[in-house]
């Protein structure tokens, strides 16, 4: 144990651990600390009364003593049982107190972190983490609290009786103390390795089955089942043969501690066998001390195993801090002020952009999107359209050049005031579980029934949602699996319609639309963009063609503006050619 502190990562892990989670919790710990001494007490107890019960029985044969022995017995197990109750129940408190706060701490550490960090962390990998690594730290404060505490008196007290009772053969049994360490620390070398590649199998096991779930249609129709099988096998195979091996350096200290116990007991029994025999002690002492040598077995060997368990937690411990500890890369500017009302004009001022060091994106971008007008962004793909619309809702910050709101830079606004302007919808429709009122009311959460409705019919999803069998009250399923793919766009769209954000981003919002379905979109996007500034990105031409300006991107840059008929007009110009190239048979 004490080799495990020595440790100086170790030590200020457990320290911040202790510093974070055990204070806050002082009541409770003090409560099961109390009685875990006293746990300790009585289990020293009743080793020191087995003297007076042996003498009683043995040699004075006195009834009313004997009735009082038999009474404090009972009292000592009394008071244990209790005691050990109130040990459980108070940790149990705080234990399950610290994994709630632990989870809540890591998921609102994630919530503050900007999209790169979800690039660089697998969804299996942060759920993992989300509850082992929760677990992990309950597991290594109770740990703590129960081995320094009950485990560590209980065996204090009764060496104390040991020696008290038989100073002499006290010398034989702690012989076998420091070989019984040593031997458990040489088990202790892999554990560690061997954890985290338990946490990194059981997150493979969790992306599988991600993947199973929403990958369902693929799997089923390219016949994918025997190698996701074949995925899934490994991955829980793994998981087994490491938690094998973790329970295999658990384990293998019993057989350890049981015959270094073995021996030590056996020379005693020897050598006091050999005293009482010669007259020279009472058999009351000797039991005393047999007794105090046997209970003292159990503590020790927890206190042997201890280390193993520490060494499995604070892997989970590490991962927990690691995602806590993980610079945010998109941050509120310290004097961040909300955004002034205004028009609602947006600028890009000589923006560049690339994502991690690779190719640059946007380069030296300058475009204006009036006030209260539609301006529509096309192109071919990898041109930087959806981009622009991730730098406007501050998803990452340019690499140069200034992102303004009606002349303010967002880099200096509050980030609630920011996205409170905006309402956004994605062509990879997203939808939460629950049912379609729940939905759409996630655009505005204050917003009544009669909002919520007023907004599915702006969104031409009012139709479909009263033929469903419960109405607005209709589960949709996870992400709205029991939706077709222009139903829960529709839901998507009437979500952002609901919002009556001042700014409106459609990116490819009528992809998953049918013609019919599309054509009631345009006409509901007239209601919608009046007097709002409406950024639309479209593959579609006929979606935009009533826009205010388009933009023609390629390689990062605008290389086309004008309306729809002022860039017909162009017969050599890349609208045109696209206008061209989708009317083709």
């Amino acid at each position: 144990m004490l080799k495990f502190f020595r440790s100086s990562a170790n030590q200020r892990l457990v320290a911040r651990l202790l510093s974070e989670s055990f204070r806050k919790h002082a009541p409770s710990y003090a409560i099961a600390i109390v009685a875990m001494i006293v746990v300790a007490a009585m289990t020293a107890a009743s080793a020191w009364i087995m003297r007076d019960i042996t003498n009683e029985f043995v040699i004075t044969k006195d009834p009313n003593k004997i009735y009082l022995i038999a009474a404090a017995v009972a009292a000592i197990f009394i008071t244990k049982g209790f005691a050990t109750y109130v040990q459980a129940l108070f940790l149990s408190r705080a234990g399950n107190s610290i994994i709630a706060e632990r989870q809540r701490k890591i998921y609102d550490r994630m919530l503050e972190h900007g999209i790169e960090f979800y690039h660089a962390f697998t969804s299996s990998d942060l759920i993992v983490r989300l509850t082992q690594s929760a677990q992990a730290a309950r597991s290594v404060v109770d740990i703590l609290v129960t081995s320094f505490v009950r485990d560590l008196f209980s065996l204090i007290g009764l060496v104390l009786v040991m020696v008290i009772q038989q100073p002499a053969m006290s010398l034989v049994a702690f012989i076998f103390g420091p070989i019984a360490i040593y031997l458990v620390n040489r088990l202790l070398k892999q554990t560690r390795r061997i954890m985290e590649k338990e946490f990194l199998s059981f997150s493979k096991i969790v992306e599988v089955m991600q993947e199973t779930v929403f990958g369902v249609r693929i799997v089923k129709s390219f016949s994918l089942e025997s190698g996701m099988r074949q995925r899934m096998y490994k991955a829980v195979a793994d998981v087994e043969k490491r938690s094998n091996s973790i329970a295999a350096l658990e384990a293998v200290t019993s057989p350890i501690m049981e015959t270094l116990a073995g021996l030590a007991i056996a020379g005693v029994i020897v050598v006091s066998g050999f005293l009482v025999i010669q007259g020279g002690q009472t058999p009351g002492s000797i039991m005393s001390f047999i007794t105090a040598l046997l209970l003292a077995y159990e503590p020790a060997k927890r206190l042997a195993r201890a280390r193993v368990s520490l060494e499995k937690g604070m892997v989970g411990v590490r991962m927990m801090y690691d995602i806590a500890d993980r610079p945010l890369s998109l941050v509120e500017a310290p004097d961040a002020k909300p955004l002034a009302k205004g028009p609602g004009e947006i600028r890009l001022e000589n923006l560049n952009f690339s994502y991690r060091d690779e190719e640059t994106v946007l380069k030296d971008l300058n475009l204006v999107f009036p006030a209260g007008q539609m301006t529509a962004l096309v192109g071919a793909s990898g041109g930087g359209k959806s981009t622009i619309l991730n730098l406007i809702m501050r998803l990452y910050d340019p690499d140069s050049g200034r992102v303004l709101f009606d002349g303010e830079d967002i880099k200096y606004a509050q980030l609630q005031s920011l996205r409170d302007k905006i309402a956004y919808v994605s062509q990879d429709t997203f939808l939460f579980s629950g049912s379609v009122m729940h939905n759409i009311r996630m655009g505005r959460q204050d917003a009544t029934d009669e909002e919520v409705v007023e907004a599915a019919k702006a969104a031409n999803a009012h139709a479909f949602i009263t033929a469903m069998p419960e109405g607005y009250d209709t589960l949709i399923g996870e992400n709205g699996v029991f939706l077709s793919g222009g139903q829960r766009q529709r839901l998507s769209i009437a979500r952002a319609m609901l919002r009556q954000s001042q700014i409106l981003l459609l990116d490819e919002a009528t992809s998953a639309l049918d013609a019919e379905s599309e054509a009631l979109f345009r006409d509901a996007l007239e209601h919608l963009k009046a007097g709002r500034t409406t950024i639309a990105i479209a593959h579609r031409l006929s979606t935009v063609h009533q826009a205010n300006n388009i933009i023609v991107m390629e390689g990062g840059k605008a290389i086309e503006q004008g309306t729809h008929k002022e860039l017909l007009k162009r017969p050599d110009g890349a609208y045109r050619k696209l206008y061209d190239f989708q009317l083709m048979p």
